[in-house]
């Protein structure tokens, strides 16, 4: 800086009453605002490069800007009620450190005493009326505040348009005032005029709808397939891709009916919400020329292009273990002309492991392979006629076919194929329903013989049951989501999402009925399978506050049960809980953590031990039921970090996945209220977010704090062994010697495409 420079540090304002203290400093001019630190630093660190667009350049005191915002205060004070407000500025310079220091005096408060109007048409003054008594933010007695004014301006607008009044504008409203300074009252009077030379405002109602949809490229050329749909839809469409029905559903602005704003509003959100097109703009009216107050509507859209493909990746390090996620999805936005998606995603998760415990080393340790395909279309179908569900949101009908195969090697290969049908719908803009009315299940595993015969000779027959078993059911899920609209803001609200899922009733009762046989271990079976019986509930909490702009704090409650009954003595492989992972408990790899106390050290010691404890890495660290904890603070670094918004947070994961009773496979490992505290799991760590608008990046370390597999202090892993952290140690030496030699990692790095929730 130059030796007659100084920045801006600091921002002091005194004499503000309490309820605008906050408000206040943000009508000082942005250039004098005091600096982001970290958004400073980036500054000078690239602008000596050239990239000035990196970071913020420093708030240099400016006279100019400083009487600007004296002046921005003053009048925020007189707006909001102290009409005799008055404002001095004043700056501190100590090592070209400058403090900015307004100094208001407030003086009285100004309420209003009367509140008249003057409105000549009946009509609108009867709308007004009954705005002004159930609405209204002004009021006599309350302050005398411009911005509640000017609000309740544009509501009244609001309510005009949404009552006919198209050619209604908010220059026909107006206020006037007469404010008595001695007793510091303010008389109001709102007009609304008529339009110059009627006397009264006219109401419009809807006559034709004209919808043209243009080609991908915007262009409106060629010949179009032209449909009349009926006396008010004329459908014209240059793509040649559309039926009519995909777009009339969701218009909600009727022939005969009053004009509505909302409704105009609610056809564009929902024609956008399809997500088949580009650009739907608000529609446009021609008044026909007669005087029947008639508006012709003419809707001009621009499809998307037809197929896209997206592709999403996601790596985990831990020490010798790695491994990434790799997912491609296939669009076709408009399948059968009619606006619905078919998708087909492929996914592929693969785990490596380097450590000296596998018998795999080097090698691939698991591999997840998913392929599924759906098909969804924007209405609710079903056998017998349902109305339009598209209020608050475009109601769906999914098919869905998920196949999945996953592969531990040297132990089990799983496949399972999921068919399904599920409806989604809006009951308000904050609560979505989701059922599955019928999901088919066929899953079968096969067991590697060698391990199979290890895992029989060591008495471990339930693992068996639960991984090589062939088995077949049917289900239906029921979702309910509160707020999932919100999930992008920084409001403060509560999310909420509960799930059911009962599957083998039908084929139970289809069983008894037809007393179909049962197999060797006295189960009953349909169509010469084994069908599974259960019920699982899991509800996902969370709350969010906002501390400040951009700045967040986010709390998470994730529990959730499986319980197995009637011809099920265990939950289908699939269907129970894990716990670890970019998503919940961050300082464990997935399926490393639990269930409750189990300790893989209980395999023992010896060849046979060793290699039972290989085979069934990432298999045997399940349970039926699961509580996971999340605290994240998220908070703004640098508004620019090329091209990026650079955010941060930290965290606290807790939480663990434990048995439904006493289990010899996995011991300690059940669920006791006695032993929650002690069996729960505590991970704290650090992460960094690019926000490129579109997406986020995310970039997490976290370091297991509390690790439940242990017993007494030795579970405050962080405390007590934290000076082996990055060195080996007895602790780690102990470690070594019981689970054959696999590493103790106390840190997790993750990287990922989102939010973790």
């Amino acid at each position: 800086m130059k030796d007659n420079q100084a920045l801006v540090r600091k921002i002091t304002i005194k004499g503000v009453d309490k309820e605008f203290s906050e408000l206040a400093p943000k009508y000082v001019d942005k250039e004098q605002q005091p600096n982001n630190w970290l958004n400073l630093q980036f500054y000078y660190l690239f602008s000596k490069n050239g990239k000035r667009n990196i970071g913020e350049p420093p708030a240099l005191l400016d006279s100019n800007l400083v009487e600007y915002s004296r002046m921005q205060i003053e009048k925020f004070l007189r707006n909001k009620g102290y009409l005799k407000a008055t404002v001095i500025d004043s700056v501190h310079i100590k090592k070209k450190k400058a403090e900015l220091i307004f100094t208001a005096t407030q003086g009285p408060l100004f309420k209003i005493r009367g509140f008249t109007d003057s409105i000549k048409d009946k009509r609108v003054k009867a709308l007004y009326d009954q705005y002004h008594r159930d609405r209204a933010h002004v009021r006599p007695g309350s302050r005398f505040d411009t911005d509640s004014l000017a609000y309740d301006r544009d509501e009244l607008y609001t309510v005009m348009k949404r009552n006919g009044y198209f050619d209604f504008y908010r220059q026909y409203i107006n206020y006037n005032y007469d404010s008595t300074f001695n007793k510091s009252a303010v008389d109001v009077e709102v007009v609304i005029d008529n339009p110059a030379g009627r006397i009264e405002h006219p109401i419009y109602k809807i006559n034709n709808t004209l919808i043209i949809i243009s080609r991908s490229s915007s262009r409106i050329a060629g010949k179009a397939d032209t449909i009349q749909v009926d006396s008010q839809f004329r459908f014209v469409d240059f793509s040649k891709k559309f039926k009519p029905r995909s777009v009339t559903d969701y218009i909600f602005q009727k022939k005969g009916q009053i004009y509505n704003v909302d409704n105009q509003a609610l056809t564009t959100a929902r024609l956008s919400e399809l997500n088949v097109f580009r650009n739907v703009p608000n529609p446009t009216y021609t008044k026909l020329a007669d005087s029947s107050y008639r508006l012709d509507t003419r809707i001009d859209i621009t499809p998307l292009k037809r197929m896209s493909n997206r592709i999403e990746g996601e790596f985990l390090f831990n020490q010798g273990r790695y491994g990434y996620n790799v997912g491609n999805t296939f669009t076709n936005r408009n399948m059968f002309k009619s606006a619905a998606i078919l998708q087909i995603k492929v996914n592929w998760s693969i785990l490596f492991d380097n450590g000296t415990n596998t018998i795999n080393r080097g090698n691939i340790e698991n591999q997840d392979f998913k392929v599924g395909v759906s098909l969804s279309y924007p209405r609710i179908i079903t056998p017998f006629h349902f109305p339009i569900l598209g209020k608050y949101g475009v109601p769906h009908t999914t098919f869905a076919s998920n196949y999945q195969l996953f592969y531990q090697k040297g132990l089990v290969t799983r496949e399972s194929f999921i068919n399904s049908i599920t409806y989604d719908f809006f009951e308000t803009p904050d609560k979505r329903h989701t059922i599955t009315p019928i999901s088919i299940e066929f899953s079968r595993g096969r067991i590697d013989e060698d391990a199979r015969l290890q895992l029989l000779k060591q008495n471990r027959y339930s693992y068996v049951y639960l991984i090589g078993r062939t088995i077949f059911t049917s289900g239906s899920q029921y979702t309910y989501q509160l707020n999932a609209n919100k999930l992008n803001s920084y409001n403060d609200f509560i999310y909420f999402r509960g799930s059911v899922d009962v599957g083998g009733n039908t084929f139970s009762a289809l069983s008894k009925a037809f007393n179909t046989k049962r197999d060797s271990t006295g189960k009953r079976t349909l169509f010469g399978y084994e069908f599974a019986q259960y019920a699982k509930t899991e509800i996902d909490l969370r709350i969010y506050r906002n501390t400040g702009g951009e700045n967040q704090f986010v709390f998470r409650i994730n529990p959730g049960i499986g319980v197995p009954y009637g011809n099920s003595n265990q939950l289908i492989f699939e269907k129970n809980f894990y716990a670890g992972g970019a998503n919940d408990m961050r300082a464990w790899l997935p399926r490393t953590l639990g269930p409750g106390q189990f300790n893989r050290a209980s395999y023992g010691v010896g060849p046979d031990a060793d290699t039972a404890r290989a085979s069934l890495k990432y298999i045997d660290q399940f349970g039926e039921i699961k509580i996971i904890g999340n605290a994240e603070y998220r908070y703004r670094l640098a508004d620019n970090f090329f091209g990026s918004k650079l955010k941060g947070a930290v965290f606290m994961d807790f939480g663990n996945v434990w048995r439904l009773g006493k289990k010899d496979e996995s011991p300690n490992g059940e669920f006791k209220l006695g032993n929650l505290w002690s069996s729960t799991g505590i991970g704290i760590g650090t992460g960094l977010r690019f926000d490129l608008t579109f997406f986020v990046f995310r970039f997490d370390v976290a370091f297991k704090f509390k690790d439940p597999q242990f017993t007494g202090s030795d579970q405050w892993v962080l405390l007590k062994h934290g000076g082996e952290l990055f060195r080996s140690g007895s602790f780690k030496e102990s470690y070594k010697a019981n689970n054959s030699q696999e590493s103790y990692n106390f840190m997790q790095l993750n990287f990922g495409v989102g939010l973790p929730f």
